[in-house]
C-alpha cells in the first residue's frame, strides 16, 4: 500500500517533485524521464506510468518555473529529442518482445498473479481489428493501450518495416505533440495555480477511448445474453 501511496503521490503532485528533482539532481533528470518514458512504452509489464501527464509536465518546466526565488528549467531540444528517441526505441522492444516471447509472458506469474493480463490484450486487439496498423498511431495516445499495441504488433507478426514507421510517426505526434503543449500553455499562470487540475483534465481525456470501449463492450454483452 505505501508504495502505491507513493505512486499515486507523485503522480498528483508531478508538478513539485518535478520541481525539486530538477533542483537536486541537475542534468541527470533527463536520464530519470528518458527512463520513465522507455519503461512505459518498452516493458508490457508498466502500463500505468505516467505518460502523458509527464510529457505535458516537462514541457511546462522547459518554459521554466520559478518558486520560492528559485528557477527549474529544461531544455526544451534535448527533451523532445532525448523523450522520442525513448519511445521510440521503448515500442520497439516492445514488439521484439511481443515476437520472440509473445503469449508465452500470458503464462508468467508473480505470487499467482499474472504478469501480463489477457483482458489489456484483448482490449489492443479490439483497437487493432478497428483501426488496423495505424493502432500503432493512436494508441500513443491512450494509456495501457499505448504499452501493449507494440506487443501485440509483434505477436501478430507485423513486418518490422511496417511496423517502425507508425512507431516513428505516432511517437513523433505524442512526445513532441503534448511536449509543446505544456511549453506554450504550461507556463500561463491559470495552468500553474491549477496544475493538478489540467493534470486531471489530460488524464480523463487520455482514457475516454478505454471508457467508450467498456460501455459498448457491456452494451454488446447484454445483447448477446437476450
Amino acid at each position: 500500500m505505501e508504495v502505491l501511496h507513493s505512486f499515486l503521490d507523485f503522480f498528483l503532485h508531478l508538478d513539485d517533485h518535478l520541481f525539486e528533482m530538477i533542483l537536486n539532481y541537475g542534468v541527470w533528470i533527463y536520464a530519470i524521464l528518458f527512463l520513465i518514458i522507455f519503461v512505459e512504452t518498452g516493458l508490457v509489464v508498466m502500463p500505468f506510468l505516467p505518460g502523458d501527464s509527464l510529457l505535458f509536465a516537462a514541457g511546462t518546466f522547459c518554459a521554466g518555473i520559478t518558486k520560492d526565488g528559485q528557477t527549474a528549467e529544461l531544455n526544451l531540444w534535448l527533451v523532445l529529442i532525448l523523450l522520442l528517441i525513448a519511445a521510440v526505441i521503448g515500442d520497439a522492444l516492445n514488439y521484439y518482445l511481443g515476437k520472440r516471447v509473445g503469449l508465452k509472458m500470458l503464462q508468467w506469474k508473480i505470487r499467482g498473479k499474472q504478469l501480463v493480463k489477457q483482458e489489456y490484450i484483448d482490449k489492443t486487439h479490439t483497437f487493432y481489428e478497428k483501426h488496423g496498423p495505424k493502432t500503432i498511431i493512436i494508441a500513443r495516445f491512450v494509456p495501457i493501450v499505448r504499452t501493449f499495441a507494440p506487443f501485440v504488433a509483434g505477436i501478430g507478426e507485423m513486418s518490422y518495416g511496417k511496423f517502425f514507421r507508425f512507431n516513428l510517426i505516432g511517437g513523433f505526434s505524442w512526445v513532441v505533440g503534448l511536449t509543446l503543449l505544456g511549453y506554450f500553455f504550461g507556463g500561463l499562470e491559470i495552468v500553474q495555480e491549477n496544475f493538478e487540475t489540467v493534470i486531471f483534465g489530460i488524464i480523463l481525456i487520455s482514457i475516454i477511448p478505454i471508457i467508450i470501449e467498456f460501455i459498448r463492450n457491456k452494451a454488446a454483452s447484454k445483447k448477446t445474453k437476450k
